[in-house]
């Protein structure tokens, strides 16, 4: 419901924003992320006092890291480039961590209204017209994968990667709806070698692993949260039995002692 609410604020300020402001790592900040951010902490905070909540838009919340503990992890318009080009790709993200593995999500795409929900041991679901349809992988055809890749962030690694391996289709979008198109049996594998930070792949990833997903780093390891910074590393995320070469793809070295 918070996601849903999350939603339809941004909504209110879709193709209508006055002004963009620039952050001091060069991404978009506009009045609708603050808006949904003060609305999602406020709810949060309310219905699960007590829990921590980490979010993109309060450098305060990121001070203190909860590595092995139960926080919230928070981005309130994750996809802010695609929101500012009037794009529908935009999602509001709710994760929930528990000991550095998330174990619960919400991502509401509100502009091209598709609703994701997912949690350990209940499954992940899409929400249509008020009902849960349980999300279903798909069965891998290792011989032409469907890849999903971000549309804001290409990188030379992706390149290589996508070179590397046999993909039968390539589908870009934008911000977490990519976890979900795999968990929702619309693709295999989701490469992802550019940075990222926690809050936005939280909420995506609990969904995609809920309904049966992988998500790991390039070394294999689990992708895990609590991580100085909050930054990640690079990651895969696939479907079981889905088979790729990874082999070209080198972490970069500011990157490889965080986990």
């Amino acid at each position: 419901a918070f996601a849903l609410q999350g939603g339809a604020i941004a909504l209110r300020y879709h193709g209508k924003l006055a002004r963009v402001e620039t952050k001091a790592d060069q991404s978009p900040l506009t009045a609708a992320d603050i808006a949904v951010d003060a609305y999602l902490c406020a709810e949060l905070a309310r219905a699960f006092p007590g829990v921590p909540i980490v979010t993109e838009e309060q450098a305060a919340s990121q001070k203190i890291r909860h590595p092995h503990g139960r926080f919230f992890l928070v981005d309130p318009i994750d996809g802010t480039r695609e929101f500012v080009a009037e794009r529908g790709e935009f999602t509001i993200n709710i994760g929930l961590i528990e000991n550095s593995r998330p174990v619960a999500g919400a991502v509401f795409a509100p502009a091209i209204g598709r609703m994701f929900a997912g949690a350990t041991g209940l499954g992940g679901f899409e929400i249509i017209a008020g009902k849960r349809k349980k999300l279903v992988l798909a069965k891998p055809d290792n011989g032409a994968l469907v890849v999903v890749a971000t549309r804001s962030h290409p990188t030379p690694e992706t390149e290589t990667f996508l070179q590397a391996n046999t993909i039968g289709r390539l589908t870009n979008a934008g911000s977490s709806l990519k976890f979900c198109m795999l968990a929702a049996g619309e693709a295999d594998l989701y490469p992802r070698f550019g940075p990222t930070m926690e809050w936005d792949t939280a909420a995506g990833h609990a969904i995609l692993a809920a309904a049966g997903g992988i998500v790991e780093q390039i070394s294999g390891l689990p992708l895990n949260y609590g991580k100085p910074g909050y930054r990640n590393p690079f990651f895969v995320a696939y479907t079981p039995g889905t088979k790729f070469n990874l082999a070209p793809v080198r972490q970069p070295a500011q990157d490889r002692k965080q986990n």
